[in-house]
């Protein structure tokens, strides 16, 4: 194997084991020297690749960024657009907090309560990404609004706002509290709420694009986090 390509199977093998650690000790508790010990790799050898703290971690945002791209938009992106598209963007985004993506819950959630008040490139990559999602959930329904899957009247920002809280709702309740039920509790207003929006044309488009939920069990979840 080329050295080349040795050297980033190296690096997305450490950031694999970077962005677990991060989403339970938090991005400021994942220093060179801890994913050192974690991986097995020299610290020497971990700044060569990162060259300092700040560069470990928007590499880690970046990471959890790609996971989340294969995990919620690629899938949701081959549905049809429109209201089947929303829900099953909402849906996703539901099965990839709930499931076993990362350790400590939904990763952007985390780092940005950690990071809201501290400026810096960390906080503005933060922003970007998960301000990017928010708009992407916004631009699909005024989508569907364009193409009659939303009555006329319907507030695409609105609606996307409701969308992005329950799910930012059922995580705080999963991690904090241990509420097992928050996430269908999630993905059952998420429902209500875009059928009170959706049209007739709407509804009916939707049902040849059934987002059937992801089994997963929490209490393994639960398990790998201890």
């Amino acid at each position: 194997m080329p050295k080349q390509e040795r050297g980033q199977k190296t690096l997305n093998r450490v950031l694999r084991r970077a962005v677990q650690l991060a989403s339970v000790d938090g991005l400021e508790g994942v220093t060179i020297g801890r994913l050192a010990e974690a991986t097995g790799m020299s610290k020497g050898g971990l700044f060569a690749h990162f060259g300092s703290k700040e560069q470990l971690q928007l590499a880690i945002v970046e990471e959890a960024r790609r996971i989340f791209a294969d995990k919620v938009i690629a899938p949701s992106e081959r549905i049809e657009a429109g209201l089947p598209r929303v829900m099953a963007m909402q849906s996703n985004w539901i099965d990839y907090v709930k499931g076993d993506s990362f350790r400590g819950g939904c990763f952007f959630a985390a780092a940005s309560a950690e990071f809201d008040g501290r400026p810096g490139p960390v906080r503005t990559k933060l922003a970007s990404l998960t301000g990017f999602w928010r708009h992407r959930l916004e631009e699909e329904v005024q989508r569907g609004i364009e193409i009659g899957h939303f009555r006329s009247e319907t507030v695409a920002a609105r609606l996307a706002f409701a969308l992005h809280a329950y799910v930012q709702e059922a995580n705080w309740a999963y991690q904090l509290l241990g509420d097992v039920d928050a996430f269908e509790q999630a993905r059952r207003e998420s429902e209500s709420r875009v059928r009170r929006d959706a049209t007739t044309d709407g509804l009916r488009s939707v049902k040849s694009h059934r987002v059937v939920p992801a089994k997963v069990s929490l209490g393994e979840r639960r398990e790998a986090v201890g």
